[in-house]
């Protein structure tokens, strides 16, 4: 199969591990490596390239899930929105089992009535509008630069069919910030990055430019164990002669251009604002508002919205995972109080999290 069989090769994955081994013992120290996507961090787990890696390179996940850095203020603000009456609350399946404050979810809040639907496209929730006039539609706008632009895409269909009903409560958030309150983390040395292939098909190398300028290693990579080897490799490479860049080894979907259309209609939808990251708090400029101009589709203007005191689960480490400081089994309610049948966290939540990565693939099976 084109693009999948042979990068799962295993000749090629031992080859590419083998030359991993020899460029990590040629550097001599200890190398961190971090990945800001979800999908490979379930990659890496999946393929058990962790355990096989030299002793001297530490690969550590970073804030690559989109709905585990969704702060607990958010998701309290999604749970009063979609308990609202004569409300349909759209978002995507990982949002419904997040815990907010007190241990409430949109599953519970579902079971009790709530209209709450689960959509595969951010077009679903403009068609509910369309279907239910006389009934508020919200969509949890959620995500990085991947998704981003499917929503500013729906709101500027509800406006062009006049759907007065239809709006996006935002979370939505952008890589290049995260990156630099990464780089700028005390407890945090990170030689190098695993950057996101799907991100980037949108954003192109210009969102990673601060890695280098930071003499940091930056390498674009796919999601099979041989991209992942090639990536790492490529990032010891840099390593090693000091000469650092924004590599690309998922050459075959992301371009050093990416997609200018769809950061076009991004822009044209949203524009620049403050978004609070679980585990790094607020961080300035990495979250995407909806622009004055679409101030009629913001859930933020249409609803008044409480000011919850929102608390974190006692005992949780997920922000500490998102950012890179504890692995999950480092977390005292991870395999105990915390499981996928009873995640207290994000992150044994989401598809993408690093927990129900560490729970799947990488635990202890005694």
């Amino acid at each position: 199969m084109k693009y999948i069989d042979e990068y799962r090769r295993p000749e090629l994955v031992q080859g590419l591990l083998a030359a991993v081994g020899a460029k990590a013992a040629e550097i001599g120290r200890e190398v961190t490596i971090m990945e800001i996507c979800g999908t490979h961090t379930h990659a890496i787990g999946k393929y058990g390239l962790r355990r096989v890696l030299p002793a001297n390179l530490r690969l550590i996940s970073g804030p690559g899930c989109p709905v585990c850095v969704t702060s607990i203020g958010d998701v309290d603000a999604a749970l009063h929105l979609a308990g609202l009456p004569g409300v349909i609350f759209a978002t995507f399946g990982d949002m419904l089992r997040v815990p907010g404050t007190g241990g409430e979810s949109l599953t519970g809040l579902r079971a009790a009535g709530a209209d709450i639907r689960v959509i595969s496209s951010a077009g679903d929730a403009v068609r509910f509008a369309a279907e239910n006039p006389d009934r508020q539609v919200v969509l949890m706008g959620i995500g990085f630069e991947t998704t981003a632009p499917t929503v500013a895409a729906a709101v500027l269909r509800a406006k062009q069919r006049g759907l007065e009903n239809f709006c996006v409560f935002s979370v939505h958030k952008t890589v290049p910030k995260v990156i630099e309150a990464l780089l700028a983390d005390p407890e945090l040395n990170i030689d190098g990055f695993i950057c996101p292939g799907h991100v980037s098909v949108i954003t192109g190398t210009e969102a990673y430019r601060v890695i280098p300028e930071a003499g940091r290693a930056a390498v674009i990579t796919g999601f099979e164990p041989v991209d992942i080897a090639e990536g790492i490799l490529m990032i010891l490479h840099q390593i090693a002669s000091g000469k650092f860049d924004v590599a690309i080894q998922y050459s075959r979907g992301v371009k050093e251009w990416g997609n200018a259309r769809a950061r076009e209609v991004m822009a044209e939808v949203f524009e620049p604002g403050d978004a609070d990251w679980r585990g790094l708090g607020v961080i300035s400029g990495s979250g995407l508002c909806i622009r004055r101009e679409f101030a009629e589709f913001d859930a933020l203007r249409r609803f008044d919205l409480p000011a919850p005191a929102s608390a974190e689960v006692r005992g949780c480490s997920c922000g500490e995972v998102l950012r890179g400081v504890l692995t999950p089994p480092q977390c005292r309610l991870f395999l105990k109080a915390c499981t996928p049948a009873n995640p207290l966290g994000p992150c044994m939540v989401s598809g993408e999290g690093t927990c129900a990565a560490y729970y799947k693939y990488e635990r202890d099976p005694g």
